[in-house]
C-alpha cells in the first residue's frame, strides 16, 4: 500500500521551519552531535541502472559501509559520548539482537567503558560471535526481544547500568539524524524525498528532524513492511498501537511497538509512507546489487523498493529520490530465498495454478498460448483421469502480464489461478506439487513461523493432542532467523474449541490456508 498518509496532518508551510521547540533543540542536537570518532561519512551514490530503468534520478545513502555495516552506531555512540565520567564508568546496557547490539559494542570499546548486551537464547552464533568480537559481554535471556529488553532493565538496575535504547532517546535520534545532514550537503541541489525504512522510528525521526528544519520542501517518506507497520498504524490511530505479531524478513524493522517520541516526531513530520511487500524487498536487494555489486540485509532495501512503488503509483518521472541504504547485515544462507522471490518481485515472474483436460493435445495447446514466454516452472502430477492441475511459472516482463495471461488461459477453456502474490504457492506449494490424498479427512492446513532453534519443532509436536495426526509437513531452511513451515493437521470437528487453544498457546505466529483454492488443487 503505497501513499498510506497521516490522519490528521496541516499544510507543510503551517508546519516548517517553524517547527515545535523539542523538533528545533533537535536541530542543535544534530549539528553538535558525536559520531565521528566512529562512524564514517558514507557516500551518495547514484543508482544509474535503476534510475534509468524507472525514469527518475535515485540516490542511494551507503549506510551500509559502516564499520558495522549498519548506521546504527551513529546514534549509540551519541547517546553514549554524552553520558558522564562517572557513568561511563558503571558501563552500558541494550537489548538487541542484531545492528544495534553491534554499534553499542564497537562505541564502548571506542570510549574504554564496559557494555552488556541482553540477546535472545534465540540469535544465531555468527550474531553473538560479533558482537564478542567487538568487546561486549553477550547475555542471553529469553526467546524474543520482548523477553531480552525486560532482562536488560533488571540488569541495569542490579548493577547501576545506563541503558541505551536503540531509538527511543533524543540522542540516540540525533546521532542518526547526521545522515541528512551529510545527504544535504553531498547533494546541494533539489531532491524531491527521502524514503526511509521505520523499525521503531529512530533513524526517521532525526532525518525528518533536520530535513524539515533546514529544507522543508524536501518530502520525507517512511517505508514499512506490510506484516510489521507498527508506525502506519499509530499514526492512523493517533496513538501507539502494539502489533500482536510482526514479520520477521526484515528483522531490521520487526518493531511490535514504536517509540514515545519517535511517534511524536514523526506524526509531527513525516509527509506520506510507503508499505512494501517481502516479493518487492528481495527486488530492491537484486537492484542495489546490480548498481553497486553490494548485498544489503532486508531492512536495507527497503527505501530502494518503495521509491519504485511510488514511482509507479504516482507516474514519476524526471524526480529525484533517495533511498538510506541502512544495513547490509545479511546470513549467507539467506540469499537463496532473496533470489527466488526477486524474479517474483520484479514482476520478472508469474505463477499459476491451470486445469488441463486429460485428453491428447492439451498440453500443446497450452504451451502455445504461453508462447514465446520462457517457461520457468511445471510441476505435474496425475490425479484425477478427466483433468489435472499443473502449477506453472512464466517468464513476464510487467505485473499486469500474470491477469493478463489468467484471462487468455480460461478463455481457451483452461480454467487458471493466478498466484503470484498467494504466499502458500511461493513458499510451500511450488515444491511439493503431486501431494493430493483421500486419506486426509478433518485436515486443516496452517502456515507457522517458527524460531530456528533447537527445540522449536519437539515443542510443537508435544503440545499436540494425542487424537490429532499431522497429515502433511512441509519445511525449508532459507537461512534466516526463523523457519517457515506448512502443517496438516487432522482435527475432529468437535475438537475445535480444544484445537483454539492449543495455537493460542503455542504463540507461533500463523495464517490459516484450508480455504486457500491452491490447497484444494494441489494437495487435497
Amino acid at each position: 500500500m503505497a501513499g498510506t498518509r497521516r490522519a490528521s496532518r496541516t499544510s507543510t508551510s503551517q508546519r516548517h521551519p517553524a517547527l515545535l521547540p523539542a523538533d528545533q533543540s533537535y536541530l542543535q542536537r544534530i549539528l553538535n552531535a558525536k559520531v565521528y570518532e566512529v562512524a564514517q561519512e558514507t557516500s551518495l551514490d547514484l543508482a544509474r541502472n535503476l534510475s534509468k530503468r524507472i525514469g527518475n534520478k535515485v540516490w542511494l545513502k551507503r549506510e551500509d559501509q559502516q564499520p558495522v555495516f549498519s548506521f546504527k552506531l551513529r546514534g549509540a555512540y551519541n547517546k553514549m559520548a554524552h553520558l558522564s565520567a562517572e557513568q561511563l564508568a558503571r558501563g552500558v546496557i541494550c537489548a538487541s539482537a542484531g545492528n544495534h547490539a553491534q554499534g553499542v559494542a564497537l562505541s564502548a570499546r571506542k570510549l574504554g567503558c564496559r557494555a552488556v548486551i541482553v540477546m535472545p537464547v534465540t540469535t544465531p552464533k555468527l550474531k553473538v560471535d560479533a558482537v564478542q568480537a567487538l568487546g561486549g559481554e553477550v547475555v542471553l535471556a529469553g526467546e524474543s526481544f520482548s523477553d531480552a529488553y525486560e532482562h536488560a532493565l533488571e540488569l541495569e538496575r542490579a548493577q547501576q547500568l545506563s541503558f541505551v535504547h536503540p531509538f527511543d532517546d533524543p540522542d540516540v535520534i540525533a546521532g542518526q539524524g547526521t545522515i541528512a545532514m551529510e545527504v544535504l550537503r553531498q547533494h546541494p541541489g533539489p531532491i524531491d524525498a527521502i524514503f526511509v525504512a521505520i523499525g521503531g522510528g529512530g533513524l526517521i525521526s532525526g532525518v525528518a528532524a533536520y530535513i524539515k528544519a533546514v529544507r522543508p520542501e524536501i518530502k520525507i517518506i517512511g517505508v514499512q513492511t506490510r506484516d510489521s507497520d507498527a508506525m502506519v498504524r499509530s499514526v492512523r490511530a493517533g496513538k501507539r498501537i502494539a502489533l500482536t505479531d510482526v514479520g520477521l524478513f526484515s528483522d531490521g524493522t520487526a518493531v511490535k511497538l514504536v517509540g514515545e517520541e519517535t511517534f511524536r516526531v514523526c506524526r509531527e513530520l513525516v509527509d506520506d509512507y510507503v508499505l512494501v511487500d517481502t516479493d518487492a524487498v528481495c527486488a530492491a536487494i537484486k537492484d542495489v546489487f546490480v548498481d553497486t555489486r553490494s548485498i544489503l540485509e532486508p531492512a536495507g532495501g527497503l527505501g530502494v523498493a518503495a521509491i519504485k512503488q511510488y514511482a509507479a503509483q504516482h507516474g514519476t518521472k524526471g524526480q529525484t529520490y533517495v533511498a538510506i541504504t541502512c544495513g547490509a547485515n545479511m546470513n549467507f544462507d539467506r540469499l537463496r530465498f532473496v533470489a527466488e522471490r526477486a524474479e517474483v518481485g520484479e514482476a520478472r515472474e508469474a505463477l499459476f495454478a491451470v486445469t488441463i483436460p486429460e485428453e491428447r493435445g492439451s498440453f500443446k495447446r497450452f504451451c502455445e498460448l504461453i508462447g514465446p514466454r520462457s517457461v520457468t516452472e511445471f510441476n505435474y502430477r496425475i490425479s484425477d483421469r478427466k483433468e489435472a492441475h499443473v502449477f506453472v511459472g512464466v517468464a513476464t516482463s510487467k505485473r499486469e502480464e500474470a491477469d493478463k495471461l489468467a484471462r487468455q488461459f480460461d478463455k481457451h477453456r483452461f480454467p487458471t489461478v493466478n498466484l503470484t502474490d498467494d504466499e502458500l504457492a511461493k513458499a510451500h506449494v511450488r515444491h511439493m506439487v503431486g501431494g493430493r490424498t483421500e486419506l486426509a479427512e478433518h485436515e486443516r492446513l496452517f502456515r507457522f513461523v517458527f524460531p530456528e532453534r533447537p527445540g522449536a519443532l519437539m515443542r510443537f509436536l508435544s503440545s499436540m493432542h494425542p487424537d490429532w495426526n499431522i497429515s502433511l509437513f512441509h519445511y525449508r531452511n532459507q537461512g534466516a532467523d526463523y523457519g517457515r513451515i506448512l502443517v496438516g493437521i487432522q482435527v475432529p470437528k468437535g475438537d475445535a474449541k480444544v484445537f483454539k487453544q492449543f495455537l493460542d498457546q503455542l504463540n507461533y505466529p500463523f495464517t490459516e490456508e484450508t480455504q486457500n483454492p491452491v490447497y484444494r488443487l494441489f494437495l487435497r
